[in-house]
């Protein structure tokens, strides 16, 4: 850190002041983490331990899964924390964590929507290259350039962030360190931040989404022509809610990170910062999951076993010893 740095905390901000408020905004956070974490977890085991998830669909799923459960556990345990107890202070190295965090997860979690999409379009549109195309080294290879990259995304943004002499405010307009809101808080220069930003939001965010776009548009097209009804709304019911997480994901993330940091409305900023970092993660299962049959049918299976096993302990426990 550089000398000129006088600030050593930072002091989050919450939705409100008002102790009814922040009782309520704790339990509706705590909910979706509760049910976030349930839901991934049950996604994780089933494409786990059922053999027949075993498919590079399922792969990718699991490991969305898995950031998902971390993505979101490093957003709300503390914005419960500050909710509910009377400092809302954060450590200048927490807060550097988490925002190191924010971006490696949410780039890695965009990166595994481009390639589930991708996986999709192969598996719709050339099914007979499918076995080829994403054979299980490839899987692997992707999954490890997408945690190569948010590594260095979430590196190079937080070097740069914590770089910058923090002397004015120490209150951040967010219930989470974000760099918009820090970049705010400098009293140097940020015009250099600001543009590195922008870079990355265009080449990931923007690079992302509109391959996923044209990927859908590739999707839907060999859809329509399916001869079935039964066939167009399975594959239709599949993609759409996919899409539509991934544009709420962009676009949201896209009203933060590329506007001038002058011109960021607190409510907005705030409002804008839960649609990207909570409720992807908590939609994610849902859809994923609740929407399909087979993941469905491998949780019921996994239950099954842990009943029986429950019961043959339970069995054996009982027996008289000799």
């Amino acid at each position: 850190m550089p000398n000129s740095t006088t600030v050593t905390e930072f002091l989050l901000t919450r939705f409100s002041d008002v102790w009814g408020l922040r009782v309520l905004h704790a339990t509706l956070f705590l909910l979706m983490y509760l049910a976030t974490l349930m839901g991934n977890l049950l996604i994780v085991i089933a494409t786990t331990f059922d053999w027949n998830l075993h498919s590079p669909m399922y792969f990718f799923l699991r490991n969305l899964s898995v950031i998902d459960m971390c993505y979101i556990s490093v957003i709300i345990p503390k914005a419960c924390v500050i909710f509910l107890l009377d400092t809302t202070a954060i450590s200048m190295a927490g807060c550097a964590a988490q925002i190191f965090l924010v971006f490696l997860f949410a780039t890695v979690e965009l990166l595994f929507l481009t390639i589930m999409a991708y996986d999709r379009y192969v598996a719709i549109c050339q099914p007979l290259h499918y076995p080829v195309v994403m054979n299980p080294r490839v899987c692997v290879q992707m999954t490890l350039a997408s945690v190569l990259s948010g590594l260095a995304n979430s590196a190079l943004h937080t070097g740069n962030t914590f770089w910058l002499p923090f002397c004015q405010s120490n209150v951040v307009p967010q219930f989470f360190c974000d760099v918009p809101s820090l970049l705010k808080l400098s009293c140097s220069d940020t015009l250099i931040n600001q543009i590195f930003l922008f870079i990355s939001m265009v080449v990931i965010a923007g690079g992302c989404f509109a391959f996923i776009t044209m990927t859908y548009i590739h999707i839907f097209s060999n859809v329509l022509k399916f001869p079935t009804r039964g066939e167009r709304g399975k594959a239709f019911s599949t993609c759409v809610p996919h899409i539509l997480v991934v544009t709420m994901f962009v676009f949201s993330a896209g009203a933060v990170y590329m506007k001038p940091t002058s011109n960021l409305p607190t409510i907005q900023d705030t409002i804008n910062s839960v649609f990207y970092s909570i409720v992807p993660p908590f939609l994610n299962p849902i859809i994923y999951s609740l929407r399909n049959k087979q993941i469905k049918e491998a949780v019921k299976r996994f239950m099954r076993r842990m009943v029986y096993s429950g019961k043959k302990n339970r069995m054996f426990e009982a027996l008289p010893f000799c």
